[in-house]
């Protein structure tokens, strides 16, 4: 008899995350560790691979599903003879056959009313008949009494940390279930037409007072094509525009003598040629160091916006240029790993946000953030605060220029850090320090070794 398994949804760290893209189909054959289905979350997109290998027999899902640990995504012949009997299929309902485990009764629920034109109601047999029993429509009405909103606690919790009144959102899923894409929705709209969405304390001061959006023809103007953005585009948008529009905003630019850095990068790479050592490596260290002596950078307002909360942790966020969009992957534990460590989180970390591998334990927990531009160009620019983290290092690339050394200007590679902070938590005093002591850990290789 062959063996039949079962392929489950791992923990995603999220519950209804949809399915954008199913990967294979009955009948393919799938090796172990091969992607069977792409998820979304609102912070990265994830392939979810085979713990077997055989032949697809059943696909459980398909695009559009919203899936949670431990969801059937398709029923797999595992290669091999039969270990264990394939599980047995649940019995219909109406039947029969019993059970082996009862289940556990389920809570009463209030009897929906009956549809207008039937004398039953959906999922009740005429009293005599036996008949399999049909689930009613997912209606919010029925799920969620009276007029509150019908939506999971994970969106619940999103909509709270962008500081949205759930109550005023419009769902656009089966039943007005309020999706993701519904919050960031209504908060682009608020930001859009002036509007300002219910929010708390610290950000109802004032509002938002903004003209609306215009309204363009573009077509007539030319010839056009009309290109969707990607859902983490959409996400990271209204991620954005919150952080800027509820962040008070300040950028200290720095200049960092990374001479000697470089010359040291070079060796240590030409002794390990199995290991790219990026400035990256280099830069992550000195933040490190730099978070140590000035606590304040280490950590986030709680949310009523009163209350610090310093973190004796050191999770570095990496902003990662993707096809879909940008994400900020998280290497942990910065504080207790060497450079060539590092290195190589950072090589394995930076390949799986492109192949869309990063699990959700992989974007959270940050503590401080780096953009780095270095590979591509630019001076200075003024990076967006991550929150709930209170400042950012963005890093332009490096370049060559005469520096006075007391005698005679020689040639230095000069490195320009931006660093923007969040003003309700960091003084222009202290940025300065951090900016200055940052650029002095950068140019003098020793101090980062201590």
């Amino acid at each position: 008899m062959a063996d039949l398994k079962e392929a489950h949804v791992p923990d995603i760290g999220h519950a209804d995350v949809p399915v954008i893209e199913v990967l294979v189909k009955v009948g393919d054959r799938v090796e172990k560790e091969q992607s069977l289905i792409t998820l979304e979350s609102d912070k990265a997109t994830m392939e979810v691979p085979s713990p077997f290998a055989g032949v697809v027999k059943e696909m459980k899902l398909k695009v559009g599903d919203e899936v949670s640990e431990g969801a059937v995504i398709a029923v797999i012949e595992a290669d091999g003879a039969a270990a264990a009997p394939a599980p047995a299929p649940a019995p219909e309902q109406g039947k029969d056959e019993a059970p082996a485990k009862p289940a556990a009764p389920a809570p009463a629920q209030p009897t929906p009313a009956p549809v207008a034109g039937q004398g039953v109601q959906p999922g009740i047999a005429p009293e005599g008949d036996v008949a399999p029993q049909v689930r009613p429509p997912v209606d919010a009405r029925v799920v969620m009494p009276g007029d509150a909103p019908y939506a999971s606690p994970a969106i619940r919790a999103f909509a709270r940390e962008l500081g949205v009144d759930i109550q005023q959102v419009k769902g656009s899923g089966r039943g007005g279930r309020i999706q993701r894409d519904d919050v960031s929705a209504y908060v682009k709209h608020a930001l859009a037409s002036g509007a300002r969405p219910a929010i708390g304390a610290s950000a109802s001061v004032g509002g938002l007072s903004l003209l609306p959006w215009p309204k363009v023809d573009f077509a007539k103007f030319g010839e056009i094509e009309e290109k969707p953005l990607s859902r983490i585009q959409k996400i990271s948008g209204a991620n954005l525009a919150r952080n800027w529009a509820m962040i008070p905003h300040v950028t200290q630019h720095e200049d960092a003598d990374i001479t000697e850095m470089e010359a040291f990068r070079k060796q240590l790479g030409a002794e390990n040629k199995d290991v790219k050592i990026s400035p990256l490596v280099f830069q992550i260290k000195a933040v490190v160091a730099a978070l140590k002596a000035f606590p304040q950078f280490n950590a986030s307002l709680d949310e009523s916006g009163e209350k610090l909360i310093l973190k004796k942790y050191f999770h570095i966020g990496i902003a990662v240029d993707t096809p879909d969009g940008l994400v900020v992957p998280v290497i942990r534990d910065c504080d207790k790993k060497g450079l060539l460590e590092l290195a190589n989180d950072l090589a394995v970390i930076s390949k799986k946000a492109r192949d869309k591998k990063l699990g959700p334990a992989e974007m959270s927990g940050g503590c401080f953030s780096i953009s780095s531009l270095g590979g591509i160009g630019g001076t200075y620019f003024t990076p967006i605060v991550n929150a709930p983290e209170v400042a950012i290092l963005g890093v332009s690339k490096s370049v060559t220029k005469p520096v006075w050394n007391g005698k005679e200007f020689a040639p230095r590679l000069v490195l320009p850090l931006s660093l923007s902070y969040d003003h309700r938590v960091i003084d222009g005093a202290l940025a300065a320090r951090f900016a200055s002591f940052l650029a002095n850990q950068l140019g003098d290789i020793r101090r980062l070794l201590l």
